[in-house]
């Protein structure tokens, strides 16, 4: 295609201006590039096709690579952002957009938009370098994409497209790097527009495609047709289409099977092993959001793919490096296979063939891209673990996408297991070196903040043990686990026991129910290893025990926990004063470690879940030895042998008050005995704890003093009850320090704490807290809407590049609610939502005592029954109603139009509400609002009437509902799918109904209320029968 002559249309002296702006807009200088923006902004209001062709012409023909690659991407902003005015000083990238505004290109004439799409297209077929070449399928993906919603097909890119899929060399001797280059960028825009395809005939669509990924040119010729290929069979939304699609996965799998023989059986020197294994794992990424989608599609290739992916994530046992006297435990980098089996080899006659591995024909040589150098050891051993933790998520996904399916795979479980066990202890020996004062990095370390291990290695793998035993079930994981690790936790290797514990505490969620069964020998497994000599190993155990079923094994576990506590691994530090003692307190020091705040956590879950009678006789060793670690014995010395002031670190003193938080919370007034110990230390703390580095300590303090207090009574509390309210006013009217974020929250919580204790003697202090929570729940949300352009990157850059998408902006939840892609600014709503449990605290607690502040809050409250961007205000609005009216009745005048207000809204909440399992608190709130109001006869006709009318409308949805699943099973039973692979839709579907059903036993609730004899009764006992839950699933776990 001959490039478009554009002289006549765009006169030079406006690409030579062009040229200009565009040359200013890439400088570092703010006020030449801001000046540029404006001009581009300006040139766009005036005489947007002049200019939208000269930048798409400038494109073409700019000298650099550099400034063609700009012009695509300004070119795609251009075009889908809202038209511009010439006094606007918006700069040129603008992602959010307002609801219906019209982009650019809708005000192109069809003359430009048709000269704009030869422009495009023969950027698309003739740039030289692969860079800009992917911008321009990029820009081409997009304005493809947007004409095709907008009712404008591109007939001329589908037909080009095609072409260059299919161009070889020989055709018309170019040179073979160009057509390559061409045939990788075709399909890249079957991948980014997939509409151009999903409209012909399967037949030519799977051929195009098949040839792609066979192609026996280009690695990167095939990458492009496997997501082009997973883009198709990604997105019909007719079975009969995707069926037709199904045979493309053999083809689609086999590409995995040429990367991973080129790996196994190196090609010739020069052959690129470091590309070979990034191919593999970009491959594997590319397909796993299909397990996700379509994951019968795999079901056919199961025990291939398993004999494919085995060795990606099971290194082949090797002695591994030689111990020594200075390493006895050296580091074992995992490793791909020096081989790879060879079986049986099926025939691949049939073009519709299951795909198997090895493959049956000579494998595709991954051709180099460039000169080779000898891989790094560092780097080659990155590339292996990406690998192996991509051929993880590959598996991990189809398991968790259809568990019944791959459970009937022989060794599918039983090898991610062992990866996983296997991968879990292969810690660098260098994370036990100590570090520069002396201590190791482990013993120094905050387990509450340590939270970049769960980016290491081996805290992946343990995740993705967890998700396998989540997904499958007990007994399917339970028995393939505990086949390894009785003999990890006795092994040699400290690492290894480390990681037998980590296994232990990853597979309980998943596995608790047939766990259960065998309690007694998990604990006897695990309580010795408090004896261990690593203190990792201890450490770790008295974390994992938070999930062990406490009312049988209290005793052996507290046996164990507490002197933990007092783990003689010693550790000491030297600080300045704390603000937990007075400085005559501070004379003896005490040494603790990571042990200790280990310890001190697992008993906070631990304490949890334990009756208060099981944990009286506890209590008081448990209190003493953490007083021990605030304060700290008599009788030390410094660190070193001085009699310098020294003291626990101060993760443990913050560890040890949180803990004391939980057992004081745990064993209520049993606590009273240990009041006058612990809440000096607390006051103190909130007294004199004024430095950055003290943040942590005095909301720890806060949060416990408020649990102390409810736990000990009003009686006991009352003498400190107005020292604690003193010194929140003054942490509250402090000035603000932007770098404490936890402070806010942990000072509404501690209020409410100190109201529940308090109970009515609270009220004068209402007017500190009450304004601050209405503003803060009334308070609008932090809302970006993105324009469609962005709403494709995000999906695109979600699927390959997620840390770029807009999902992942810190502090930002992206959903797609109406149509529309929102950004949501997520403290913001989380604050709001803490507001609003805090109001049903003190309404609940005060009762009439809040009656001043009914109305003010019943104002906040019902409009954010319809608050959709968090469920947890709907549902504490839904609380707080009921609790309003009551108190609202201390309000001369009476709550008349309260009650009004109240059951106008609801009503209408109720009418248009589809989500079934708020519809129940819905309804549960009317209740408690009818009741509170006197009952039916209380209640003026007219609402009344608006019940009966709404429930009949939500039951008539229901009964469809249930209907329509009925329909469902039937055609899966008539299709043979109900003995296949339906068992997870069946799960759903009578998850579904077991909402409905509490949402019907509201209803009839309600009902009686209104009348006991109520005919809407009896319609709401036949809906419930309508019901399918009398499935059990395939497996209690």
């Amino acid at each position: 295609m001959d490039a478009p002559n554009l002289s006549s249309i765009v006169p030079p002296e406006i690409t030579h201006e062009l040229t200009q702006i565009l040359s200013n807009l890439v400088l570092g200088d703010n006020a030449i590039r801001s000046s540029a923006e404006q001009a581009v902004n300006e040139r766009l209001a005036q005489t947007p096709e002049l200019y939208i062709l000269a930048l798409a012409q400038f494109a073409l023909g700019a000298d650099t690579d550099v400034m063609r690659s700009f012009s695509l991407v300004l070119l795609r902003r251009l075009l889908f952002r809202p038209s511009t005015h010439p006094s606007s000083s918006s700069s040129i990238p603008q992602p959010h957009t307002k609801p219906g505004s019209s982009a650019l290109y809708d005000h192109l004439s069809s003359s430009t938009l048709a000269t704009l799409e030869r422009l495009l297209l023969h950027s698309l077929l003739h740039e030289p370098n692969p860079k800009v070449r992917r911008n321009a399928v990029e820009t081409v993906c997009d304005v493809a994409n947007q004409a095709m919603r907008r009712g404008r097909p591109w007939h001329a890119l589908q037909g080009q497209a095609f072409a260059m899929a299919q161009a070889r060399a020989a055709a018309n001797g170019a040179a073979p790097g160009h057509e390559v280059l061409g045939r990788a960028s075709a399909y890249a825009v079957f991948a980014g527009a997939p509409n151009l395809i999903m409209d012909l005939q399967p037949e030519s669509v799977l051929a195009v495609l098949k040839l792609g990924l066979e192609d026996p040119e280009s690695v990167d010729v095939r990458g492009s047709a496997l997501r082009a290929s997973v883009a198709y069979l990604s997105s019909p939304t007719d079975p009969r289409h995707l069926s037709l699609a199904a045979p493309l996965l053999g083809p689609m799998l086999s590409t995995l099977a040429a990367l991973a023989h080129a790996l196994s059986h190196p090609g010739p020197p020069g052959a690129s092993t470091q590309s070979t294994y990034h191919n593999l794992s970009v491959f594997l990424s590319v397909l796993t959001p299909l397990c996700t989608s379509h994951p019968l599609l795999f079901a056919p290739h199961l025990g291939g793919l398993l004999q494919l992916l085995s060795p990606l994530i099971l290194p082949l046992v090797d002695s591994g490096p030689t111990p020594t006297v200075g390493r006895p435990f050296p580091s074992r980098s995992s490793s791909l296979p020096s081989t790879l089996s060879t079986g049986p080899q099926p025939s691949s006659s049939s073009p519709n063939r299951t795909f198997a591995f090895p493959p049956t024909s000579p494998p595709i040589s991954a051709k180099p891209t460039g000169a080779d150098t000898e891989l790094d050891a560092s780097l080659e051993h990155d590339l292996r673990q990406t690998l192996r933790l991509s051929a993880l998520e590959f598996m991990l996904t189809l398991s968790e996408a259809k568990p019944p399916m791959v459970k009937r795979v022989a060794g599918w479980t039983e090898t991610v297991v062992k990866a996983c066990l296997e991968a879990m202890g292969e810690m660098d020996e260098d994370e036990e070196e100590t570090d520069g004062d002396g201590d190791s990095g482990w013993r120094g370390e905050d387990p509450s903040s340590s939270s970049s291990d769960t980016d290491s290695p081996p805290a992946l793998y343990e995740q993705s043990l967890d998700r396998l035993a989540c997904a499958l079930g007990g007994r399917a994981v339970l028995p393939s686990a505990f086949q390894y690790i009785p003999s990890m936790l006795l092994s040699y290797d400290w690492r290894s026991r480390h990681a037998g514990l980590m296994a232990i505490a990853a597979i309980g969620e998943g596995t608790g129910k047939v766990m259960l069964e065998q309690l007694g020998k998990v604990v006897d497994l695990v309580t010795p290893m408090f004896r261990d000599m690593n203190p990792r190993v201890s450490g770790q155990l008295c974390t994992d025990l938070e999930e062990v079923i406490q009312e049988q094994y209290h005793q052996q576990l507290f046996g164990v926990l507490i002197p933990a506590l007092e783990d003689p691994e010693p550790r000491c530090v030297s600080l300045p004063p704390s603000p937990l003692h007075t400085h005559a307190q501070v004379a003896n020091p005490r040494p603790a470690n990571s042990v200790h705040a280990h310890a001190a956590a697992a008993l906070i879950n631990f304490c949890e879940g334990v009756a208060r009678d099981t944990l009286i006789p506890y209590l008081d060793p448990i209190v003493e030895r953490l007083l021990r670690l605030l304060s700290g014995p008599a009788g030390g010395g410094g660190a070193d042998g001085s009699s310098g002031k020294s003291e626990p670190k101060r993760y443990v003193q913050e560890q040890a008050i949180t803990t004391l938080a939980m057992v004081a919370d745990a064993s209520e007034v049993m606590f009273t005995k240990h009041y006058a110990s612990i809440m000096p230390l607390l006051l103190n703390v909130l007294r004199n704890a004024e430095g950055a580095e003290y943040r942590k300590l005095r909301v720890k303090a806060m949060e416990c003093a408020g649990l102390v207090a409810i736990a000990v009574g009003r009686d006991v509390f009352r003498p400190d009850a107005a020292t604690l309210v003193e010194l929140l006013i003054r942490i509250q009217n402090a000035p603000p320090d932007p770098a404490d974020t936890q402070l806010g929250h942990y000072l509404i919580a501690t209020w409410a704490k100190v109201c529940q204790a308090m109970g009515p003697e609270f009220e004068p202090y209402l007017h500190l807290v009450v304004p601050n929570l209405l503003q803060t729940a009334s308070a609008k949300p932090d809302v970006s809407v993105y324009d469609d352009a962005d709403a494709d990157t995000l999906k695109s850059s979600s699927s390959s590049s997620p840390s770029s998408s807009l999902e992942d902006r810190e502090g930002w939840e992206t959903i797609v609610m109406d149509g529309r892609t929102l950004g949501i600014r997520t403290s913001a709503i989380e604050e709001k939502c803490q507001a609003f449990e805090t109001l049903v605290i003190y309404c609940s607690t005060l009762s009439l005592s809040f009656a001043p502040y009914a109305m003010q809050t019943m104002e906040v409250a019902l409009p954010a029954l319809t608050f959709y961007y968090h469920d947890g205000v709907r549902e504490a609005s839904a609380v707080l109603i009921p609790m309003l009216l009551a108190s609202g009745k201390g309000v001369a005048g009476g709550v008349g139009g309260m009650v009004e207000a109240a059951f106008h809204h609801l009503l209408a909440c109720v009418r248009t509400e589809q989500d079934t399992s708020f519809l129940a608190s819905l309804y549960k709130c009317i209740n408690d609002c009818v009741r509170v109001v006197g009952g039916a006869a209380a209640l003026p006709k007219e609402y009344v009437d608006g019940i009966v009318e709404v429930t009949k409308g939500q039951l008539q949805g229901i009964a469809d509902r249930r209907r329509g699943r009925a329909n469902r099973v039937q055609s899966q039973a008539q299709g043979g799918e109900a003995a296949g692979w339906g068992g997870e839709d069946r799960e759903e579907m009578a998850l579904m109904e077991e909402v409905e059903d509490f949402v019907l036993e509201d209803m009839g609730k309600m009902l009686s209320v209104l009348d006991p004899a109520h005919p809407l009764l009896v319609a709401v006992a036949g809906v419930k029968d309508l019901g399918l839950n009398t499935w059990e699933s395939e497996e209690e776990d």
